[in-house]
């Protein structure tokens, strides 16, 4: 977390709950940072798995364009603080911060990281189909195979988090449902491919399992206590700081041991604290699209799976288009 936090306290709040800690941005090159990142996905890539670099190269790319397209559309809805990180061996995401979320332009946020690599994926096979050009095919199946693999109905991938943004944001018994299947399937997939390293990612999705469950039962006792946890971390009153650190402290025995609830003071792990409860706290979501247009957008995404195919099928076989 690339934050400090201002260590004293300037003033009490009328309950004698302390302030909050002031969370203070760092100035740092985000840029620099991401192409560092790149460069030892790149190292790691090549000397685990492929030591090809035009499709080293290739796979950057697509990463590349799929997380500017997530990028753009969330600087053009007004996120702030949007940044690309790049994950080693993982892949990358794209974070922002957003309190009042859309649900029609999260579903666009989602989709804008694979779409445009499905569309050049497959622009790039019909320019070539004459050509035969065996770099150009790799790079159309690699746009085709990320993007294609990044739209599977899975947490966390873009798929997934489409169809719960769709259906089942705020329903967490759900969501933990379709959590567990996407473990299972994720499991399934890496056996196949025999990469125990991928093995990383269900391990982790299963790790954040873990601690939404526990962050949901923190929600409950916030409700009843109807202390409001739909805001972000600026807007948090002192006292719901102190209250939620408190439920941390409980619901984390062992990670939090140094610390004793009903002390209301700072400690030396109080940015991981501010990072915690930050987690915690949940946008509100507008929920403005119709059932209807839910269905729209769901075709939609069907429509992205079938398009690759009916192209390859129409080239590879004209005459079925006559």
């Amino acid at each position: 977390m690339n934050e400090q936090i201002d260590s004293i306290p300037t003033e009490s709040s009328s309950a004698g709950f302390p302030t909050k800690p002031i969370v203070i941005e760092k100035n740092e090159n985000a840029l620099i940072r991401s192409l560092v990142s790149l460069f030892i996905y790149a190292l790691l890539f090549y000397f685990l798995f492929e030591r090809n670099v035009v499709y080293i190269a290739a796979v950057l790319l697509v990463i590349v364009i799929h997380e500017m397209g997530h990028f753009l559309l969330m600087r053009l809805f007004n996120y702030s603080n949007v940044k690309i990180f790049i994950v080693p061996l993982l892949g990358a995401f794209t974070a922002g911060k957003k309190q009042q979320v859309s649900q029609w332009q999260l579903s666009l946020i989602i989709l804008a990281g694979p779409v445009p690599g499905i569309l050049l994926g497959c622009l790039i096979y019909y320019l070539n189909r004459d050509l035969h050009n065996e770099t150009y095919t790799m790079l159309s199946y690699t746009f085709l195979f990320i993007n294609l693999l990044n739209l599977l109905p899975l947490f966390p991938l873009d798929g997934g988090r489409l169809i719960e943004t769709l259906f089942f944001k705020d329903n967490f018994v759900i969501r933990l449902v379709f959590g567990i299947i996407s473990i299972l399937a994720l499991m399934l997939i890496f056996v196949v491919t025999v990469n125990p390293i991928l093995f990383v990612i269900p391990a982790l999705i299963a790790l954040e399992l873990y601690n939404e469950n526990k962050h949901e039962k923190i929600r409950t006792y916030l409700r009843q206590e109807k202390i409001n946890y739909y805001t972000d971390y600026e807007n948090l009153p002192n006292r719901s700081y102190w209250l939620i650190r408190d439920c941390l402290i409980f619901s984390f025995p062992k990670k939090y041991r140094i610390l004793q609830p009903g002390k209301y003071e700072y400690s030396v792990i109080e940015p991981l604290m501010v990072q915690h409860i930050s987690s915690v706290l949940k946008v509100n979501l507008k929920l403005d699209l119709s059932f209807v247009k839910r269905i729209l957008v769901l075709l939609f995404y069907v429509v992205l799976f079938v398009a690759p195919l009916v192209m390859y099928l129409f080239l590879k076989y004209p005459a079925v288009g006559h």
